[in-house]
């Protein structure tokens, strides 16, 4: 699949510039503000019994804050974080030299827990559990089972995937927060703080007319930032206004509902050629040449949350929504 400048996965152009936007203290985090809420008194209540925070798992969709919001929590317990990641760890070994190295009250890390195998998983049970790692020592009858203690530690564990994670890592977690898609209105607050970082002059309708496009979620706000700011700089004076957003992102292919090119060829091909579905997924898939897996994983989710397309037992059906989004005439009995 070609790359696209709205997909919300991190990307190298992200490493950059993503860090210094990233809010430090829970009091500068924008939106999630129930589970702000939550975390601030689990911390606080953590910190009165001296203990570590509870194990805490983070999931929802990509670029909304996971990684940002276990940064904080560490840096509100006054501890250090050790990242990593769940396809990182390959053998029970490294796992349990990671959780040997950790100090007291250490928060540990772990983006795309998820895609942990079934053996590194098994040594974190006793870690989270009772801070402890079983080691075996020898092999056939003379190995023998000798148990470490840790230092008392936080995992934190962040998924896209919830669903995926089994049912014995997922119930050792004791903090279980799921990110929601952002307002407007947030991501227009956060557009005008990173502005301020990166020393960039954006109005405020400049602002919201990229929160507008930016489908929710701030990852993709801050990297339409960049990209609007180098067209204002070139183009313009370098003051990104309401009309500079706006003729940029059209430039850049993004629609007024975040909609990029892949995104319109899908409802195009279903609704052209398929008279608005339903149609199967294969079918669809070889129709616009692009793999099943890719138009149900990367695709489809954007357009399932905002009423383009209907799931249906025999196969996707375009709604009226997406014929009125793309400027057709809606016909009788359309999203059936």
């Amino acid at each position: 699949m070609e790359r696209r400048m709205i997909e919300t996965t991190f990307t190298e152009e992200d490493k950059g510039i993503e860090g210094s936007l990233r809010p430090q203290k829970l009091d500068d985090y924008i939106g999630q503000k129930k589970i702000r809420d939550s975390i601030a008194i689990s911390i606080e209540a953590a910190k009165q019994r001296g203990e570590p925070l509870d194990h805490v798992l983070l999931y929802g969709p990509p670029g909304l804050g996971k990684t940002t919001l276990s940064g904080i929590i560490a840096n509100e317990m006054g501890v250090n974080i050790r990242v990593t990641s769940g396809p990182a760890i390959e053998k029970p070994g490294e796992m349990a030299a990671i959780l040997n190295g950790l100090k007291e009250g250490d928060v540990l890390f772990i983006d795309e827990i998820h895609r942990l195998n079934k053996q590194v998983e098994e040594v974190l049970y006793p870690a989270m559990e009772d801070f402890a790692i079983d080691i075996l020592i020898g092999k056939g009858a003379a190995a023998k089972s000798i148990r470490l203690e840790l230092p008392k530690f936080t995992l934190i564990g962040a998924t896209t995937r919830a669903g995926l994670l089994s049912a014995p890592l997922r119930d050792r977690f004791g903090l279980i927060h799921r990110l929601e898609y952002y307002t407007n209105e947030e991501l227009e607050t956060i557009l005008l703080h990173s502005a301020k970082v990166l020393e960039v002059e954006l109005e405020k309708k400049g602002a919201a007319e990229m929160a507008k496009r930016s489908r929710g979620t701030p990852r993709l706000a801050n990297r339409m930032l960049r990209r609007v700011r180098d067209y204002a700089q070139v183009c313009y004076d370098g003051v990104i206004t309401e009309q500079v957003a706006k003729t940029a992102l059209d430039i850049m292919d993004v629609d007024k509902m975040g909609l990029d090119r892949s995104d319109r060829n899908f409802l195009l091909a279903l609704i052209e050629k398929f008279g608005g579905g339903p149609a199967g997924l294969d079918t669809l898939a070889a129709s616009i040449g692009e793999d099943a897996g890719t138009i149900e994983d990367v695709l489809e989710p954007y357009l399932l949350q905002h009423g383009l397309i209907n799931r249906t037992p025999r196969g996707r059906v375009a709604t009226p929504a997406a014929y009125r989004h793309l400027g057709l005439d809606v016909p009788e009995g359309a999203g059936a």
